[in-house]
């Protein structure tokens, strides 16, 4: 029943998404997700035994516990995106317990915010459902408007409230790259150290990235190596938004690339795109989560199914989806991202 309501809702693109069969890289050649995914990939990493054990512990939880795939609820838009813009169209969310009361309902593996919303909850939901506490932030109260993801407190804080894992952003090309690389990848070292495991969020922000009225922010090319960078600086797991177009090196003109990226190792189907930044997570040991995106409305539900059998097929580990699940009722929230875990739950949905 439920994969019929997945094909009621993925309309005309049902058949070429469902049915369609990678020619790029072989599905033999990734690492995909399974119950045994921590044994099978973690087990001969440098990871000691805590770290683990919490990567364990994140994979077990909710409604796709024990199968190797993760759905998080990221609520960290009152810091990126503003309080009341985010909280807006359902203030109910400004009050933390709410977040946790939505992730618990929803089944989710783990829920990633803020210190303060974590802070204020430790005690009596740290044990209910793992915490990622999301580490830095951009702030939108300079003026005008900058792009800076900067620290919002410490890796030994966020052990202290009970997290099992820590998350992070890096706006890869942006002038304040260099300096994010080299933050986050020492939280990250320290987060290892305590037994946590480490999320980065695997996002590019470049004006040039737009050219001739394309965006490339989110090309495969583009976004593949900022993974390639964030599983180099020791993620466990990247978040990236899922690929919308390709060919942003060439169109660009800069860094390097090779025809073979465009031709032999993608191509135009989204799925393929995606393949191409789970390939750039070592070939899928680091699990690639692709996020839901901005609240559009109606559309929501038929845009996150969408993007969730598109990362499944690709041979991703999931979604995580905030916004299209907060800004509407706490019950059609719920509802939303379970239809997003009922795509991952499915038999019938299957690795491209």
């Amino acid at each position: 029943m439920a994969y019929d309501k997945i094909i009621s809702l993925l309309g005309s693109d049902a058949e070429s998404l469902l049915q369609y069969e990678s020619k790029t890289i072989s599905k033999d050649m990734l690492h995909v997700p399974g119950p045994d995914f921590v044994d099978r990939i973690f087990m001969q990493t440098n990871r000691s035994a805590r770290v683990l054990r919490n990567l364990q512990q994140l994979f077990d939880h909710g409604r796709l516990g024990r199968t190797g795939y993760i759905s998080i609820l990221p609520i960290d838009q009152g810091i990126e995106h503003t309080a009341g813009a985010s909280f807006a169209p359902n203030p109910i969310y400004f009050d933390p317990e709410n977040i946790m009361k939505l992730a618990i309902e929803g089944g989710c593996n783990g829920v990633a915010t803020t210190f303060g919303n974590l802070a204020m909850m430790s005690r009596k939901y740290a044990h209910k459902i793992p915490f990622i506490v999301k580490i830095n932030h951009n702030e939108l109260l300079t003026y005008p408007t900058k792009y800076n993801q900067i620290m919002f407190g410490s890796v030994d804080d966020a052990w202290n409230l009970g997290a099992v894992a820590v998350g992070a952003t890096i706006y890869f090309g942006s002038e304040e790259s260099s300096r994010q690389i080299i933050e986050v990848a020492e939280a990250f070292e320290r987060a290892h150290e305590l037994g946590m495991a480490t999320i980065l969020w695997c996002y590019t922000r470049n004006s040039a990235f737009v050219k001739d009225g394309v965006d490339y922010h989110t090309a495969a090319d583009i976004t593949g190596q900022a993974n390639h960078i964030g599983v180099t600086i020791q993620a466990d797991i990247i978040k990236q938004k899922l690929p919308e177009n390709n060919g942003g090196f060439t169109a660009v003109n800069f860094s390097k690339s090779d025809k073979r990226m465009y031709t032999e190792l993608s191509s135009d189907n989204p799925i393929d795109l995606c393949r191409y930044q789970v390939a750039n997570c070592y070939m899928g040991r680091a699990g690639l989560i692709n996020s839901g995106g901005a609240s559009q409305g109606e559309s929501d539900l038929q845009e996150a199914v969408r993007t969730a059998v598109i990362n499944k097929r690709a041979g991703g580990t999931g979604l995580i989806l905030g916004r299209r699940a907060f800004q509407r009722s706490f019950k059609e929230g719920v509802e939303l991202v379970n239809m997003v875990q009922d795509v991952y739950l499915s038999k019938e949905i299957t690795i491209a």
